[in-house]
């Protein structure tokens, strides 16, 4: 089906309405979305917030290095966290909605060799615009591109083959534009989930909902104490946390957020780092 005419199918003219914090509940329950919820953050039209001076590539801190794990076996199901005691820390960015902070998170990885999952919502002009800062990292595996959906809408709204689609233009997207397969992982909207909803992504090879446990809780805007106070209070050994590439704030503090990870002994990894590939 034409991309243009799966879309009229679904009855969809823009995305859904993001959540107000980090796209669910804190540790990504299922929870209905608001019923007044702000409008969406459409591709091209994200509101903006004005950016400051980034630090300087000097002032960042020493190179993190891909990590030399022993992968564990493709999981099937629902995860929110990664496996036993360790030390492994996964970042994971969903949306997209401000292309700017996408080319920040890539120039801050390729700086200082910062590992990042990042939940793609395609439709949203950022991850093309800025393919070209992306791909280099994408090829050396410090990048992980997962599916957020094309629409970012309610999953459990959506009928079985609506949810395919939704999911399967998405899986175009990425495979075209950055020629990686995104499966098995996906990010259901807002942290929306049932059986049927699993079962109808499993058809088509995304077995894996990931949802979180912890948050930068910066889907939308966000004032820097707060930012810094989640990222203190979330950044742990095994958590895999949830940002958003939506509103400039993070890219602010990057260098925080890269200093709490060394200051606690955090190793940050993709899931393709931890897991094998089914």
């Amino acid at each position: 089906m034409r991309r243009r005419s799966v879309l009229a199918a679904l009855g969809l003219t823009g995305l859904s309405a993001l959540a107000a914090f980090g796209g669910g509940a804190l540790f990504g329950a299922a929870t209905p979305a608001p019923a007044a919820a702000p409008p969406l953050l459409r591709a091209g039209r994200t509101p903006r917030l004005p950016l400051r001076p980034q630090p300087a590539a000097a002032a960042l801190p020493p190179h993190f290095f891909a990590p030399t794990l022993e992968k564990r076996e493709s999981p099937y199901g629902t995860i929110s966290d990664l496996p036993g005691e360790g030390n492994l820390l996964a970042l994971t960015v969903d949306d997209g909605g401000d292309g700017d902070v996408i080319a920040a998170y890539a120039r801050w990885m390729a700086e200082c060799g910062m590992r990042v999952t990042f939940f793609v919502t395609g439709s949203l002009a950022g991850w093309a615009q800025h393919a070209d800062l992306l791909l280099p990292l994408v090829q050396n595996g410090q990048v992980q591109l997962a599916n957020h959906t094309w629409t970012h809408s309610s999953l459990p709204t959506l009928t079985d083959d609506q949810i395919r689609d939704d999911l399967g233009i998405n899986d175009a997207f990425i495979r075209d534009t950055f020629g990686v397969d995104a499966k098995p992982y996906f990010r259901p909207p807002f942290g929306h989930l049932d059986d049927r909803v699993q079962a109808a992504a499993a058809s088509i090879g995304y077995t894996v909902p990931v949802l979180w446990y912890g948050s930068l809780a910066d889907a939308t805007p966000i004032s820097d104490a707060d930012l810094l106070a989640m990222a203190n209070e979330w950044l742990l050994p095994q958590h895999i946390v949830i940002g958003h590439a939506n509103y400039p704030t993070v890219t602010y503090h990057f260098r925080e957020i890269a200093d709490i990870l060394r200051a606690r002994g955090l190793q940050p990894v993709t899931l393709d780092d931890v897991w094998e590939r089914p």
